[in-house]
């Protein structure tokens, strides 16, 4: 690994630490919430946790282009790096006391895709220089190795886009339901549990390229070795949508099941 990469690795999980300890010392505690649109708000914890991670990245790389989930873009608008930020994956989880979210972020420049993913909860980060995925657990690192053992699959249920899949009929298809076992997060620490060999995968529609939620999940993804696509098998961003798996036995699986769900069927 380069020593530019390094320390843009570094920095990325020292950033997504930083949210992730903000999000801990807040969690179980009341907290004020900012109404977005529907079930839709975010929390002092998501507005303080991105701060944090503002701090970080903005101290040690000035010139960079941030972009977050609450405060938006900020930075060099021009710059050839660009940092995506989602303090707070999971709010209404960590509103309702259950402890499944995490903390993103993903480096995105012409030469390296660096990202980081914090669980407040175990305390591991998972991170990726592009080429390696790996966890820290306790200041030591060790290789992620995707597996479809579990036959768990994920499937997105908010409504990122209107019409098209819906994962509720994929989670009543009968082929799904007697090939895996079904699981809903509402947090895409889901994503990053495909790379770990926790989950056979991950299905979601929407529009997802230059997402603050998905980046740094579909990046560790891909340089463990997983399967990523769009719905249709496709190179992501194609068309709609993620499949990502664990092997290309249960990714071809996913993506003849979903085809009957998608806009052409």
């Amino acid at each position: 690994m380069g020593e530019h990469r390094a320390s843009d690795v570094e920095l990325a999980i020292a950033a997504v630490e930083a949210g992730a300890a903000v999000v801990r010392s807040k969690y179980g505690t009341s907290v004020a919430r900012h109404e977005k649109s529907g079930t839709d708000f975010a929390t002092d914890a998501d507005l303080a946790a991105e701060k944090a991670i503002l701090e970080v990245i903005q101290r040690a790389r000035p010139d960079d282009a941030i972009v977050g989930e609450e405060y938006g873009a900020s930075g060099n608008a021009d710059a050839s790096r660009r940092w995506l930020v989602d303090p707070l994956c999971g709010t209404l989880n960590f509103a309702a006391g259950t402890p499944l979210f995490s903390v993103n972020v993903a480096l995105q420049s012409d030469a390296e895709q660096v990202a980081a993913i914090a669980d407040p909860v175990s305390g591991e980060t998972f991170w990726t220089d592009g080429e390696t995925a790996r966890v820290r657990r306790d200041g030591s690192d060790g290789a992620l190795t995707p597996s479809a053992d579990s036959r768990l699959v994920d499937v997105n249920l908010d409504p990122i886009t209107d019409g098209g899949f819906l994962g509720s009929k994929l989670l009543t298809d009968h082929r799904f339901r007697e090939a895996f076992a079904q699981r809903v997060l509402s947090t895409t620490l889901a994503v990053t549990w495909v790379a770990a060999g926790r989950r056979a995968a991950y299905v979601t529609d929407g529009n997802l390229r230059d997402s603050v939620h998905f980046t740094a999940g579909i990046a560790l993804c891909r340089a463990a070795g997983c399967i990523v696509t769009d719905l249709c098998g496709l190179p992501l961003h194609s068309g709609p949508g993620l499949i990502a798996a664990a092997d290309a036995r249960t990714h071809a699986a996913l993506v003849e099941i979903v085809a009957a769900y998608l806009p052409a069927h």
